[in-house]
């Protein structure tokens, strides 16, 4: 299962994005999502996130 960014929480700052392996994080309209099909579920971006943006969908 894939990790996922609450778009509420998520405040647009990238950090997830850069630590994402295998490219899996794009923005959204100034947020930040995380695409299921390519998310390999490593948890390297969850650690980033200054606001806890990012969990286990």
């Amino acid at each position: 299962m894939a990790f996922v960014i609450d778009k509420d929480t998520c405040i647009g700052c990238g950090a997830c994005a850069d630590q994402c392996p295998c490219e899996a994080i794009a923005e959204d309209d100034g947020k930040f999502a995380i695409d299921a099909d390519t998310c390999v579920d490593c948890g390297a971006c969850a650690g980033q996130c200054p606001v806890e943006a990012i969990a286990e969908g």
